[in-house]
């Protein structure tokens, strides 16, 4: 079994340190698996592109990194990405300003093992401030859905949704077709979306997957409650078809 750790950056060089070593830090015993972290680096002008480089020659867990020009949405990154990964790698997103676990790849590939020829796994993740602080009533806890349609009727609803705290194998997202490399939000919600409409229910993880940090330079910053059911509402005319027949109603109808 080998994992991939996927980051896709831009001008994060103050905070991108510690979610590299983050992932060098991750914990295998006693399973036996591999793992390393690909980072695409899209127009940082901040000395990113120097970093990785003396990050990627210090000993350890492989580190491998490309670099853009110009900038890319995180979608196009990641598909870059995942299309340098092995055709059997999990895969593991973990964005630039976020800390992975220590233990997330081994209790991810402890599911793994317990859930064979399931396609994709999804766990809790905390909020931290900028400084790492942890915030108190700011958990994210995945659901338990009883099917893929169930899931669908809750995220359109807008009372689910998931972000980075997923694994999914190299298979299942090439035969889903990869991320929306033109959506500049919620690009990930989009992929999961047809994760579930191609029949697949992410197996719920009981562990904490990774530290989402809170900062004035999130991507997300400012995304309300009228910003996300703009993005949702993006995604649904995209699978209207599949959705309508599933009895899932636009968001705000």
């Amino acid at each position: 079994m080998n994992f991939a750790v996927i980051t896709p950056t831009h001008q994060r060089r103050e905070l991108l340190p510690e979610a590299v070593a983050s992932v060098r830090a991750s914990i295998s015993a006693p399973l036996d698996f591999s793992f390393e972290h690909l980072i695409y680096d899209s127009g940082s002008r901040d000395g990113t592109a120097a970093y990785l480089r003396e990050a990627a020659a210090q000993p350890g867990p492989p580190l491998r990194h490309w670099h853009a020009p110009g900038r890319l949405l995180a979608g196009e990154g990641r598909n870059r990405l995942i299309a340098e990964t092995a055709p059997d790698a999990w895969i593991v997103p973990l964005d630039d300003d976020d800390i992975l676990l220590q233990r997330t790849l081994h209790n991810y590939a402890a599911q793994i093992q317990v859930h064979p020829g399931r396609p994709w796994f999804v766990a809790d993740f905390l909020r931290v401030d900028e400084t790492g602080r942890y915030l108190p009533n700011e958990d994210y806890y995945a659901w338990q859905f009883e099917s893929p349609t169930a899931m669908l009727h809750a995220i359109f609803r807008a009372e689910h949704f998931i972000q980075g705290n997923v694994c999914y194998n190299r298979a299942f997202v090439d035969e889903v077709g990869g991320y929306d490399g033109e959506l500049k939000m919620a690009e990930d919600l989009d992929l999961y979306v047809r994760f579930l409409l191609a029949g697949q229910l992410p197996v719920l993880c009981p562990h904490i997957s990774h530290l989402h940090r809170f900062h004035t330079r999130n991507v997300s910053i400012g995304v309300d409650a009228e910003t996300h059911n703009a993005d949702l509402r993006v995604i649904y005319q995209k699978y209207a078809k599949e959705l309508k027949a599933l009895g899932i109603t636009e968001p705000g109808k």
